[in-house]
């Protein structure tokens, strides 16, 4: 059953959409909305919107839009229900037993529980006969219990099926267990342990959930580390090993470190703001995760080769969303864990230490740049030059320009005005590359063809406009909003997508006087909630809006009897000279 329309209004009367987004975005007033940088993709100039007023969001830049439960399952990966329970929770609601479950809800709660009993049953084996190996090697590393019960470790058994038959002992179908990835699938279509004889990692979402693992082995087998692939109710790009620790340690920033271990080995240390991510290499959903904790991140990874590529390419990701990043080269190749240990009563002091001296981002690429020239030679002189100017064009503050201007012509002895020029040139080159970008962007959101819901607008387009307009009017003015569904039927508009939405206000319209985002979250798709965003967030303020809704339905009825190209390719002369006629007697 759906959830009931009077606890939906209830949650709307209780759910400011300025406080929840405020909660992830830092927004600024901007006449009667509220601006700030989007969460779902990187940019550097605000381009997303707010309307407390009418109670929706809209990116103007990657097109993201909707109310607050659109919001919350964006920005969580929930489903419908899970953003209402979300946000009900955070309004001290409780939601009606009867809420709505399509399917999917029930098996993402069933991969939960699976994944929490798998949890159990491997923590469990690690303090069994068969773990004592396993159990040896956490302690070898220095592990203490408290930190292995907090972290909820455990031991896969070698036997490939004693975990599917526990599962199946709780309760669990051989699909719910297969579509955890807890077990693989034989030939024969019989499921078998996906791990096996390895130290399991839990790792568990923002909200407590165990939702995948990590396992590493203690053999020379490979591969080292085996870990869960993505399933409905986990994404390896958009969580980070330990988050739900260290976001509530972060204090504005966060240690970014390569592996499991080194993560646990810092929270056992003291330093329980240290994240991991699962097996891949930073993503931009996860810089943007970093981003709603703090205001600076330290990237931490190994000093070999493998670890200086992955620091080169986590700054690259992390530089556009604005934090401050500095790097930690841990001395001697040593990884964070060894260089602790090193000094025993003392590593956590030394470790602390290391941080507090790490050198930002562009020290750090200065430096590694540097180690490529020979500033000896004239020629190599004047390539390091010309490289380091292009770096220092990144920095958007201009004093903080300035001092690495002033501080590279110092040691090189050149005049600070040519290198003044140097890094000009630079940012000239970029500022050209970024207005192409803008305006690249710019030609997309105003090509009808980039619709990416309604394909059919750019054939259509004086048709979707009207359509969109009309769209936006119901939203926005609720004595418009019953005119219009009484004059104009879905059979009038032109565009499937645009009709489809139509018809779903004019369903809740049934049973209320006027309608919201809030109100149509549950039957409209993301994208679909999304294009609504857009067509309210870009019509102005209509003075006299039954006025405006008639000349647009007038538009709407007039090309909606207008021949497609499909219907012409189709009809014969006759057909064909009539609606000829027609069309130039309109003109007349």
């Amino acid at each position: 059953m759906p959830i009931p329309d009077e606890f939906i209004q209830e949650l709307k009367a209780r759910t400011d959409i300025v406080d929840v987004i405020s909660g992830y975005v830092q927004l600024k007033r901007s006449g009667r909305s509220m601006m700030g940088l989007c969460p779902f993709h990187n940019e550097r100039s605000p381009s997303f919107s707010v309307s407390r007023e009418n109670g929706f969001f809209y990116c103007f830049g990657c097109g993201a839009g909707g109310d607050a439960i659109t919001f919350i399952r964006r920005i969580e990966n929930l489903d419908y229900v899970e953003a209402i329970k979300l946000l009900a929770q955070r309004a001290g609601l409780t939601v009606p037993e009867q809420g709505r479950d399509d399917g999917t809800g029930r098996l993402k709660t069933r991969l939960y529980e699976a994944n929490r009993e798998a949890a159990r049953f491997y923590h469990k084996q690690l303090y069994s006969p068969s773990g004592k190996q396993a159990l040896s090697y956490l302690r070898g590393r220095g592990l203490t219990e408290k930190t292995i019960i907090h972290f909820g470790l455990g031991y896969s058994p070698s036997d490939r099926f004693e975990l599917v038959n526990h599962l199946r002992s709780k309760g669990f179908s051989n699909a719910e267990i297969i579509q955890a990835n807890l077990a693989n699938e034989s030939r024969k279509g019989n499921p078998f342990d996906r791990f096996s004889d390895r130290v399991m990692f839990p790792i568990i979402d923002l909200r407590g959930n165990v939702i995948a693992f990590g396992g590493r082995i203690m053999s020379d087998i490979k591969p080292k580390y085996l870990n869960t692939s993505d399933t409905l109710v986990f994404n390896k790009s958009r969580n980070l090993f330990a988050m739900q620790f260290a976001k509530n340690k972060a204090d504005g920033r966060l240690i970014l470190v390569e592996g499991y271990m080194d993560v646990i080995a810092l929270h056992q240390a003291g330093f329980e703001n240290a994240v991991a991510t699962l097996g891949t290499a930073l993503t931009q959903e996860q810089a943007m995760l970093i981003k709603r904790y703090c205001d600076e991140v330290i990237i931490c990874y190994d000093a070999d080769e493998a670890g200086q590529k992955a620091t080169a390419r986590a700054i690259s990701i992390l530089r556009p969303t604005g934090l401050r990043i500095k790097i930690v080269t841990v001395p001697s190749g040593k990884d964070p864990d060894e260089f602790i240990k090193s000094y025993g009563e003392q590593g956590s002091a030394r470790f602390a230490m290391l941080l507090d001296r790490s050198g930002n981002d562009i020290e750090y690429r200065l430096k590694k740049l540097r180690s490529r020239y020979n500033i000896d030679i004239t020629d190599q002189k004047v390539g390091f030059m010309t490289q380091a100017a292009f770096l220092i064009s990144e920095i958007d503050n201009p004093v903080e320009q300035d001092i690495y201007i002033t501080r590279l012509s110092s040691e090189l002895g050149i005049e600070k005005s040519a290198f003044r020029q140097l890094v000009d040139r630079s940012n000239r080159k970029k500022a050209r590359e970024h207005i192409k970008f803008e305006q690249r962007q710019a030609q997309e959101k105003m090509s009808a063809g980039k619709d990416r819901l309604n394909v059919q607008k750019h054939y259509n387009l004086r048709a979707a406009n009207a359509e969109e307009a009309i769209l936006a009017l119901m939203v926005l003015n609720p004595d418009t909003a019953s005119y219009v569904a009484s004059t104009l039927k879905s059979s009038s508009f032109v565009t499937d997508p645009n009709r489809r939405i139509f018809e779903v206000l004019i369903s809740k319209l049934e049973n209320s006087s006027e309608i919201s985002l809030a109100d149509l979250s549950g039957q409209l798709t993301q994208d679909e909630m999304s294009s609504l965003a857009r067509m309210l967030a870009s019509r102005p303020r209509e003075n006299d809006p039954r006025a405006a809704a008639d000349e647009y339905i007038s538009v709407l009825l007039e090309e909606g009897e207008k021949m497609t190209p499909e219907q012409m390719a189709a009809a014969d002369n006759d057909t064909i000279m009539e609606q000829l006629r027609k069309m130039k007697e309109k003109k007349q």
